[in-house]
C-alpha cells in the first residue's frame, strides 16, 4: 500500500492491537479515521492519552457506539479501507486477526468464541464484499508479557501442559494487510517464529542471565476450568489450552494455495523471537489484557 494512499477506517483503534495499526497507517502517509466510544467521567487516562496522541499525529476521531448505523454508515461511505482490531466481534467489518479459525477444533469456550469470526467470514464472502482475512496467530509482544511476566520479575513461570507445543508468535508491530492478498487469507509463520513455551523460557534465562522454576499447569487442569469458570472468564484459558497445550498454530499443514507472509515477502524481515525478547530487555512494551465481554 507504499504508493497508493487511502483513507483508511480502524475500529478497536484505541485498545491493543489497534495502536500498532493506526500508526502504520500514519506512518505510511494514509488518511486515517478511527472510530471509538464518545469519552465519559470514566474514560480512563490512558484512553484519553491516546486519543490525544493520535490527533496530534493527524488522526481523525469519530465518536460512536456501534448500534449507531446511520453513523456507521455515514462514515463507511467515506472510506477505501476498513481495519477491524475489536477483540470479540459484534457485527460485520471486513478484517480478521488471530488463529485461522477454520482449521482448528478448540474448548468449546474458544470454540463459540471463533464460530462468531466464522458467520462474519462467510457472510462476507457470500456478500461478494473485498476481504483479507489475515491469521497473525499469536501477538508476541502480549503474549511474551503474558508468559514471562517481565514487568514483574517472577521467580516462578508457569508453563502450560508439557511446555513441547509448539507455537507461532509475531510481533505486532510485523503484522499488515496489502491489496495483492484481496479475497485471501494470509497465514503468519515464519520459520524464526516457531517456539515451544520451554525454549523461550530457556532464550530468556540466556537474556536476563537468570534461572527460573518452571510450575507446570497440567492439561487437565486447564480443561477443567474451561468447564467451571463463568462466561467470559472461561474464554482466555481455553485459548491457553488450544495455543500452548494443543498447539493449534502449528497443527496443519500449509498446502500450495496458502498464503504464508514470509513467503509472500521474502524482502521482509520480521522481527524473529530472538529479537522480541531483545525489545524487552531495552524497552518492553507494556502488558495489556484482552477483552472478551
Amino acid at each position: 500500500m507504499e504508493n497508493e494512499k487511502s483513507k483508511i477506517l480502524i475500529f478497536g483503534g484505541t485498545g491493543y492491537l489497534g495502536k500498532y495499526m493506526v500508526k502504520a497507517s500514519v506512518s505510511m502517509g494514509h488518511k486515517t479515521y478511527v472510530y471509538a466510544r464518545p469519552i465519559t467521567t470514566q474514560s480512563s487516562p490512558a484512553k484519553i492519552g491516546i486519543r490525544e496522541e493520535f490527533q496530534a499525529m493527524g488522526v481523525t476521531i469519530v465518536q460512536g457506539e456501534f448500534d449507531e448505523q446511520e453513523k456507521l454508515v455515514s462514515v463507511l461511505r467515506h472510506v477505501d479501507v476498513v481495519i477491524s482490531t475489536v477483540a470479540y466481534p459484534q457485527r460485520f467489518f471486513p478484517s480478521d486477526f488471530g488463529v485461522e479459525e477454520d482449521r482448528v477444533t478448540p474448548l468449546p469456550p474458544f470454540e463459540a468464541f471463533l464460530e462468531k469470526k466464522r458467520k462474519i467470514r462467510r457472510a462476507t464472502v457470500e456478500a461478494g464484499i473485498p476481504y483479507s482475512f489475515v491469521s497473525a496467530n499469536c501477538f508476541g509482544a502480549y503474549f511474551v508479557n503474558y508468559l514471562l511476566r517481565p514487568h514483574e520479575q517472577p521467580q516462578d513461570i508457569s508453563v502450560y501442559g508439557s511446555g513441547e507445543a509448539k507455537v507461532v508468535i509475531n510481533y505486532e508491530e510485523d503484522i499488515a494487510d496489502d491489496p495483492e492478498t484481496c479475497n485471501r487469507v494470509v497465514i503468519y509463520r515464519p520459520q524464526k517464529n516457531i517456539v515451544t513455551q520451554l525454549e523461550l523460557i530457556s532464550l530468556w534465562e540466556k537474556k536476563t542471565g537468570k534461572t527460573f522454576n518452571r510450575i507446570y499447569v497440567p492439561e487437565d487442569e486447564i480443561v477443567k476450568l474451561s468447564e467451571t469458570l463463568p462466561h467470559p472468564q472461561n474464554i482466555p484459558v481455553s485459548i491457553l489450552h488450544s495455543l500452548f497445550v494443543k498447539g493449534v498454530t502449528m497443527g496443519f499443514e500449509l498446502g500450495e494455495d496458502d498464503l504464508e507472509a514470509s513467503g509472500l515477502y521474502p524482502d521482509l524481515e520480521f522481527r524473529t523471537i530472538d529479537q522480541l525478547l531483545d525489545i524487552f530487555l531495552t524497552s518492553p512494551p507494556d502488558a495489556a489484557a484482552a477483552a472478551f465481554e
